[in-house]
This record gives structure tokens, sequence and C-alpha cells, in this order.
């Protein structure tokens, strides 16, 4: 049986927030298909440890500082990655950040924090990503790790929420005007996830609850974002462009 994302093998990434949780996640589904990555975060320590315990010493796997808010810093990190791994054939904007409160008490620096991570380090990330697929004419594919509270409310997130929102239109807008440089863009919008940080909760009544809602009656792993991620990733997908993949176990379509 063909392995539709054989394609994948000898492709590079560039992986945002890269040093725990989803992005190392999905650093080691890159690497078992056969793609090197550059794992970028603020904290290179925890990259380090990240690179050796996916990818050994075979230099698979590159750590490289950065922090997403900064223009600076996103250009040093594209041009590390070119350095090391020849250039940037995926570019996944994973880092994210939170801010847990009631809206009236959310502070002006909350809203910066989640906003400036959220939204303009993956608009930097991408605009710069693909003027380097322009000048360079080799084709990039932009996964931005939305949520579906992009579409939802929660309470007590509201400027997490309004990022994701706004993550989804950007993802939009530039499959608009990158499809032109061989630029596709697309974006995964996960449901709840079981994580180590949200496990306690999910085991109490409220928790149990919320779970009931959701028409598959479960929380998703890491794993059930293996297949969309792999998708968009490869050529599989090299016709789809401005799509936003709910992978959410039927949360949205859940009824009132």
């Amino acid at each position: 049986m063909t392995n539709i994302f054989s394609d994948l093998a000898g492709k590079t990434a560039l992986i945002t927030g890269a040093s725990g949780g989803l992005g190392k996640h999905f650093a080691s589904v890159l690497v078992a298909n056969g793609v090197r990555v550059a794992l970028a975060a603020r904290r290179k320590a925890q990259l380090e440890q990240v690179a050796a315990e996916l990818g050994g010493g075979d230099r698979q796997l590159v750590p490289i500082e950065l922090d997403v808010t900064q223009a600076a810093s996103v250009t040093g990190a594209i041009e590390a990655t070119v350095r090391a791994l020849g250039g940037v054939d995926i570019l996944i904007n994973n880092s994210g950040v939170s801010s847990n409160a009631p809206v009236l008490e959310q502070t002006e620096a909350d809203w910066d924090r989640v906003l400036d991570t959220n939204l303009k380090g993956a608009f930097l990330m991408a605009t710069e990503a693909a003027r380097l697929a322009r000048s360079t004419g080799r084709p990039l594919s932009i996964i931005n790790i939305a949520s579906i509270l992009g579409f939802r409310q929660a309470s007590h997130i509201t400027p997490y929420a309004a990022s994701k929102a706004a993550l989804v239109q950007l993802t939009k807008q530039l499959a608009l005007e990158l499809a032109r440089y061989q630029v596709r863009v697309n974006a995964i919008a996960p449901g709840y996830v079981l994580t180590d940080i949200n496990r306690e909760f999910f085991e109490t009544e409220q928790g149990a609850q919320m779970i009931k809602r959701i028409p598959q009656r479960r929380l998703g792993s890491f794993q059930d974002l293996d297949g969309p991620l792999l998708l968009l990733a490869s050529d599989a997908s090299r016709y789809m462009t401005g799509t936003v993949l709910a992978v959410d176990g039927g949360h949205l379509v859940s009824s009132l």
C-alpha cells in the first residue's frame, strides 16, 4: 500500500513552542516520517533536552532559541533554520499562552501577552517564512494551531478565545495572498485534549460534565492530531489552503 505521506522524507520543518506539550509531540511525529526539525522556543536548555530525547545525535533535530513576539528573534530563527537544515518546507505555528481570569479582572498586560504570542507571533513567523519561500521559489506549508475556542465561547479566557478567532481569519487571509508564491496556509483547531496540566480537572465532577457535552463522550489525545498534521504538512493536501480542520470529537456540532 502506498504511503501518501512518503514525500515528507527529507523535508525540513520549523516548530514554535517545541519545548514540550503539543510542539514536542508534533516534532516526534514528523521525525518518525523522515522530516528534519528545527525545535524553536524561548528556553533553549529544554529544547536541547527534547532534541536529545527524540533524535539523539543524528542532527535530525536542531534546537533554536526564539521569542515569537520579537521580529528580530523571528528573523534570526528562520535564518538559523536555513543554516542548519538548508531551508524551511513546513512551518508549524504552535506557540501559545493563555490568561485565566474573569474578563473584568483581565488586565491590559494579560491581553497584550496573549495576543502578542498567539496572534502577532504567528503573523511574524508566517510572513517571514513566506518571504523566504518567495525568494527561493521553494514551496511552503504553514500550519497554524488554532482552537475550537476560535468558534465557541468559554468563561475566563477572553484574550485566548479572541486570539484564536483572529488566528482563524489570519489563516484565511494569508492563504489568499500567499498562494501565488506556492505557500499554503491551513490550521488545525483542536478541541479539549487531555494533558498533564488539565488531567486533574477532568477527573472532577465539573470536568466529567464537560466531557459529556462532547458528542464522542471523550477527550482528545495528542495522537488524534497526527493524521491532520501529516495531511497538512505533506503533498497529500497540495490543493488545500485556507482550510481549518476541527479535531474535537464533534464538539463544534454539539447541541445547545
